[in-house]
């Protein structure tokens, strides 16, 4: 909002004072804010929505239709929220659609067509989204130690980064058309078994830390946020192996359902939130802890940085044990790298912005985080409902999921509340994603019920 003061012209009714009025000038309104390529990006989301439901309308339930016509007006909010959304979205509609009008109904011609095989199939696609992943951390960390260049390498991190989620998106649309290439019975969105959701644990965990950097002008926590991706991506390279993971399968009846498309990505929104915030608060943790010269003062500090990237290593499973060499070198690259961090703590102490800006990224990626795993907890209720007759059954992946949403809610209700800051905050986050990861993945592995269907 422009102010402007003036004096106005005397009038008897002034005189003998001298008076000020100021006037306010009112900013655009929305709207008005809108460039041509706002407007542009909205026509190709409103003409994209059109043909999805002019093709494929037929093949939709109710519920279904409703999904894509919110879907429309919420990409179109989003773009205009936040700009390089827009250009994302185009650049992954156009590959997307090239890679799907390619198979031409056939999936045997993805080992023909030149760019289906090496780059817009769905494998390829995430194979491609794994490697710019890991080179998206190396550069961040690059310029974390270079002295003349870390701008340049953060900047080409962050642009892999961006690359990355790109690829993500493109595998999982396409994949979603292979699915109904496979057959007409078995097509569904791709977030049915650990492997599509490891995908979508990536993209989002990524896109939100990008747009937090975007926000924050500082690319320094890239460095520290990609490492869990990297994780990530780690366990899916090694899940796609040994269990041929990326193989479309059916789907079992309980997941034949249209809430399995709104309440799996609202729970992966809330497990990628937390472990951005988990990773911010291990950085918060490193900066201030820069200058602690008793390592006995940072021994937890390593114990927990080494689990964070252990991943399911620490699971005894004949699924963890069937790659036992795979983890060896996995476990000891993940030692290494906290290793690392905690030896050259003071230099990555300089390099990351105030604590005042970590803990605020802290407290707004819980704070959302928290917010769609409410929705999520919430339609898995009403989905529960459907399939099994009952809103809570105490099936362990429930009673984890609420033991999680216990721990964020009591988390935000002391910050909140009673101030919570520093320190023990940041503990709090960082053993927040522990708990997470066994809701995840630990629930999996050890426990069997009603979700039995996404045993590892």
């Amino acid at each position: 909002m422009n102010t402007a003061t003036t004096t106005p012209d005397h009038h008897p009714e002034l005189s003998g004072s001298h008076r000020t009025i100021t006037t306010f000038a009112l900013e655009p309104g929305f709207l008005a804010r809108r460039n041509w390529f706002d407007w542009l990006f909205a026509l190709a989301v409103v003409a994209g929505g059109a043909f999805a439901f002019a093709q494929y309308g037929q093949y939709m339930d109710v519920y279904e239709k409703g999904i894509l016509l919110g879907a429309v007006p919420a990409a179109i909010w989003l773009g205009w929220f936040w700009r390089p959304l827009r250009v994302l979205m185009l650049v992954v509609a156009g590959a997307a659609l090239l890679g799907i009008v390619s198979y031409q109904g056939s999936l045997a011609r993805a080992d023909n067509v030149f760019w289906l095989k090496y780059f817009l199939s769905s494998q390829s696609a995430i194979l491609w989204m794994s490697m710019l992943f890991f080179m998206s951390t190396a550069f961040y960390w690059i310029g974390m130690f270079s002295r003349n260049q870390s701008a340049a390498m953060e900047t080409i991190g962050s642009r892999l980064a961006w690359t990355a989620v790109g690829m993500a998106l493109v595998g999982t649309l396409v994949r979603w058309y292979e699915s109904y290439l496979v057959g007409s019975d078995i097509g569904h969105i791709p977030v049915s078994n650990l492997y599509e959701v490891f995908v979508l644990f990536c993209w989002l965990t990524t896109t939100f830390y990008l747009y937090f950097e975007d926000q924050y002008r500082t690319r320094a926590l890239g460095a520290f946020v990609m490492l869990v991706v990297s994780a990530a991506v780690g366990f899916l390279l090694w899940y796609t192996v040994v269990r041929e993971a990326h193989e479309i399968q059916p789907l079992v009846p309980a997941l034949k359902s249209w809430w399995m498309k709104l309440h799996v990505p609202a729970n992966f929104i809330g497990y990628g939130t937390f472990a951005l915030a988990a990773m911010v608060a291990f950085a918060y943790l490193i900066k201030q802890h820069a200058g602690e010269t008793r390592w006995y003062k940072l021994a937890p500090l390593w114990l927990l940085g080494v689990v964070l990237c252990f991943e399911p290593v620490v699971f005894r499973t004949k699924a963890a044990a069937s790659g036992s060499g795979y983890w060896a070198v996995y476990f000891g690259i993940a030692s290494l790298i906290v290793a690392g961090i905690l030896l050259t703590r003071r230099h990555i102490a300089g390099r990351l912005p105030p604590l005042e800006v970590l803990d605020d990224v802290m407290y707004k990626s819980i704070a959302v985080g928290f917010a769609f795993f409410t929705i999520a907890t919430v339609l898995g209720a009403l989905w529960a409902a459907e399939a099994w007759g009952g809103y809570w059954s105490w099936d362990p992946k429930e009673t984890w999921a609420l033991i999680v949403w216990l721990n964020y809610a009591a988390w935000l209700h002391m910050r909140l509340m009673k101030g919570l800051r520093g320190t023990v905050s940041a503990w709090w986050a960082l053993g927040g994603l522990v708990v997470t990861t066994f809701a995840f993945l630990g629930v999996n592995m050890f426990l069997s019920g009603l979700h039995s269907y996404g045993e590892l």
